[in-house]
């Protein structure tokens, strides 16, 4: 088995609610291994930060990655630093993989003081994210076969450009009832 699609990117990307809406339109299951991992531990990420480190939630992340890439066959969303790991990396080659690229400031925007992000709680969420993305872009370009920006556009637009990224017809208009913002 192997998934239909791959997400990557950075928090505020857009990941979730496209992969959502992706797998609504091609009529196939969706996964966020961030979900994943949540269930798996039985706590929430921000939890499993405070509680055990980092490092522990980034071996959950690759087994929830590894395994959804082994045994998903829709669209996959993975976390933001799931492509720090070089297991992760080198598992997704061979897997179509669109990387949802979002600017410094729309990043911050999107993501900025949500609780539900630990490495970007803090004092400076503008200076961690932009360190964020300095370290991780390379990365996300080197696991994507295709990259999409996601900045000042509509959901529906960047739906519509991944189904087209993987030879998919666009079909009717995706549905505006998840909850997500509408600007991916």
């Amino acid at each position: 088995m192997s998934p239909v699609v791959v997400l990557v990117g950075p928090p505020g990307a857009g990941k979730t609610t496209v992969a959502r809406r992706v797998a609504q339109a091609l009529a196939v299951p969706v996964h966020d291994t961030d979900h994943a991992v949540e269930a798996a531990a039985g706590r929430s990420i921000s939890d499993i930060f405070t509680d055990s480190g980092e490092e522990a939630f980034r071996a959950l992340e690759e087994a929830a990655v590894a395994a959804a890439l082994q045994e998903q066959t829709g669209v996959v969303a993975l976390g933001g630093g799931a492509v720090l790991s070089a297991a992760t990396r080198a598992r997704l080659a061979g897997h179509p993989v669109v990387f949802l690229n979002v600017g410094l400031a729309e990043g911050v925007r999107r993501a900025g003081l949500a609780s539900n992000r630990p490495l970007l709680a803090g004092i400076n969420p503008r200076a961690t994210f932009k360190a964020l993305l300095d370290a991780r872009l390379p990365l996300y370009r080197e696991v994507a076969t295709v990259e999409v920006s996601t900045d000042s556009r509509d959901v529906a637009d960047v739906v519509a450009e991944v189904l087209d990224t993987v030879g998919a017809p666009p079909g009717p208009s995706p549905s505006t009832t998840d909850t997500g913002d509408q600007q991916a």
